[in-house]
């Protein structure tokens, strides 16, 4: 299959990537980006840096595998890749809800918690920051792969890849204490969102994968259910994925890396 040949020429020379299994799930997970069924990817495959990505990315579309725009998003030296309309759009719905369900998860808590509204003005000017860093991108042509670097010295990183992941919701924790969190030992309701890319091959491809502390479940139940009603409707309006699965599960962990 030429496709799949060529993707992974592309990401073993722009990304020094030499796994094919990895480079066609790594293409699999920015196609869902690039139809807009996902805001965001959070790029951990390898140590490339935003111009690597960037070339690679360009390769992607001049093969036609991609539509574009898409924007390379350096945060502390993490890279994201988005959608450049979906995550405007994303971005503007979360600056007009009075709720962000945002779930606090500071060490200090002897269990989780909503975090209260009136100590989002924060967090919301984190959010506005970012959309006035992507607005200008949203013009441009599709075949331009933007790139662009935002300080964020005081931001608390997890929360703002959360809502950029489009997780229904998001942690938060008093980094100026600790970066421990109270996840431990607490049930937690596993959520992970698989498909099948029949485009590359593969199937059963995790796209989504996040927690929801059984201590808080009730007050974003409707959220989540509103949120995944969301995601079968786009998933029905595009023709790159299949068989979309979600599938729930109750974990306890000793410690959870957020």
């Amino acid at each position: 299959m030429a496709l799949v040949k060529d993707l992974y020429l592309a990401a073993k020379h722009h990304l020094k990537e030499k796994k094919r299994s990895l480079a066609l799930k790594l293409a699999a997970e920015i196609l869902f980006v690039d139809c807009g069924l996902k805001p965001g990817f959070l790029y951990d495959l390898s140590g490339a840096g935003v111009e690597e990505i960037q070339g690679y990315l360009k390769a992607l579309h001049q093969m036609g595998f991609i539509k574009g725009p898409l924007h390379v998003l350096n945060m502390a030296d993490t890279v994201l890749i988005v959608n450049v309309s979906s995550t405007v759009s994303y971005l503007r719905l979360l600056l007009d809800r009075e709720d962000l369900h945002v779930i606090d998860v500071s060490a200090k808590l002897k269990q989780p918690e909503m975090f209260n509204q009136d100590r989002l003005c924060q967090i919301r000017s984190q959010l506005s920051d970012l959309l006035t860093l992507l607005k200008p991108n949203q013009d441009t042509k599709p075949d331009i792969i933007s790139i662009g670097d935002i300080p964020c010295p005081e931001w608390n990183l997890c929360t703002m890849f959360g809502f950029l992941l489009h997780f229904p919701a998001v942690y938060w924790f008093d980094t100026s204490k600790s970066f421990e969190n109270c996840l431990s030992f607490t049930p937690l309701k596993h959520f992970t969102v698989q498909t099948t890319c029949p485009k590359v091959g593969l199937q059963k491809i995790q796209v989504y994968s996040f927690t929801i502390p059984e201590s808080v479940y009730q007050s974003v139940q409707t959220l989540l259910q509103t949120w995944i009603e969301g995601l079968r409707q786009m998933f029905h309006a595009q023709g790159h994925f299949t068989d979309l699965e979600i599938i729930t599960e109750t974990v306890t962990l000793p410690a959870v890396a957020l």
